[in-house]
């Protein structure tokens, strides 16, 4: 393992975001002076793990924070300060329902399999004023604002420092554009290995917003902030590579010039594998109670939510569940702005080996506007209405809690439970305007 503090004083940072993610996706971190991280880059550091989104209780002894120095970055906006992932571990154990434990675990299965999983995300965000009620750009009103250019440049100041800082992480950024509702942005790096994405994912949800912050604006990535507008997706492109070692090393097994579409048996098992797991995926992929605000929801002011409404695949077609964009990949559609950066990708590559393991068919490709003319029953299959049908059908999936371990989801079922029943007990505006006075 790379000497962490080494590595420190290599780059010149004086400071150390020790960092890792909860059960529900937020950021925890604890700031380290460069002298004491020696000490912690083997013993890691204490956080206690009831105050965060862990299934843990006061009661509970220190959750030791980990580091990874491999995932080391230094803050692009405070270069003095680095951010580096870390692992959790309770009474000296691994922790299991630790997210980013979680996504390795799956990565040394499918290792196993000859096969490592390579994933880029298009995290969408909306740019917003500080009260969070409207789009920090008030001239931002195009009925379709997909694409304006106007508007993107307005934004600027923004946009070029976050394509700039990327560039120096390494992350091969290669577009920024204002994407389908009034205020949103969308901004694309290089695919990666799915442990690389994960740990980019989560840098960039808090590179975004405090860059953000720094020029008074708000940075959201909430599924569904505006009812009449498209919401937060991060759409995942996905494809399997061969591994060091084996006859297949460091080719795409996605491709296949004789397949349909150009891909391969295994990706169309992989596929099969995505949906047939979809309504517990959406626990994940989905996982907030706004997230189903997003999925079939009603059109837009622009026309289009660009939501997937059911269970289905087509080619390059984005109104289905899965498009096969060009014969090197598949993109899911699924996954909204509150997917966890780690659990999303292990998720996602559980669901995937288990079609390919069992050899499952997806069965036809339908490649119907499915918003215009919606595929019938039982043609697809349907996606959970609300997080409470998500929650029931991931308890149901014996296949998929099998993979992920049942002491991570116990763990976060339970705290997702709990914050759908805080849900339901919630008085809305909506009924007392409607209901007060009936």
């Amino acid at each position: 393992m790379a000497d962490l503090a080494g590595l420190m004083k290599e780059r010149g940072l004086r400071f150390l975001l020790m960092s890792f993610t909860d059960l529900f996706g937020v950021q925890r971190a604890k700031l380290v002076p460069a002298s004491a991280v020696e000490g912690m880059a083997t013993a890691g550091a204490g956080f206690a793990g009831f105050a965060a989104w862990l299934d843990l209780s006061p009661a509970d002894g220190d959750v030791m924070a980990v580091p990874d120095p491999a995932s080391l970055m230094p803050l692009p906006w405070q270069p003095e300060v680095g951010w580096v992932a870390t692992e959790l571990l309770l009474n000296g154990e691994p922790m299991a329902q630790c997210p980013r434990r979680l996504l390795r675990r799956q990565q040394e299965r499918a290792q196993a399999l000859g096969f490592e999983l390579r994933s880029g995300v298009e995290a969408e965000f909306f740019l917003l004023d500080p009260s969070g009620e409207a789009p920090a750009d008030r001239a931002d009103t195009q009925q379709k604002p997909c694409y304006d250019q106007l508007a993107l440049m307005r934004h600027y100041p923004l946009v070029a420092p976050l394509l700039e800082a990327m560039e120096a992480l390494g992350w091969g950024p290669y577009q920024a554009d204002h994407e389908d509702a009034n205020g949103q942005f969308e901004i694309n790096w290089t695919f990666a290995d799915a442990l690389t994405t994960a740990d980019r994912h989560a840098f960039f949800k808090v590179m975004v917003k405090s860059l953000a912050e720094e020029q008074g604006l708000r940075a959201s990535f909430m599924p569904k902030p505006f009812a009449h507008r498209t919401g937060n997706g991060c759409h995942t492109h996905l494809s399997l590579w061969g591994v060091a070692g084996t006859a297949q090393a460091g080719r795409n097994l996605f491709h296949d010039p004789g397949g349909a579409l150009g891909l391969s048996a295994l990706a169309y098992h992989f596929l099969a594998g995505l949906l047939a797991h979809a309504p517990a995926l959406c626990c994940l992929t989905n996982p907030s109670v706004n997230s189903y605000r997003r999925l079939a929801a009603p059109p837009t002011t622009s026309g289009s939510t660009w939501a997937p409404g059911g269970i289905s695949y087509s080619g390059n077609n984005r109104t289905h569940m899965v498009r096969i964009p060009d014969d090197q990949r598949l993109e899911l559609r699924l996954p909204d702005g509150a997917a966890h950066p780690y659990l999303l990708q292990a998720a996602v590559l559980a669901a995937g080996l288990d079609g390919i393991e069992r050899q499952l068919s997806p069965g036809p490709r339908h490649d119907n506007d499915n918003f215009a003319e919606p595929l019938k029953s039982p043609g697809f299959g349907h996606l959970p209405s609300d997080l409470g049908e998500a929650l029931e059908a991931f308890g149901q999936d014996a296949v998929l809690r099998s993979a992920l371990g049942d002491a991570f989801c116990s763990a976060y079922e339970r705290l997702r439970r709990r914050q759908w029943q805080e849900y339901r007990a919630e008085v809305t505006d909506w009924e007392s305007h409607t209901g007060l006075d009936g």
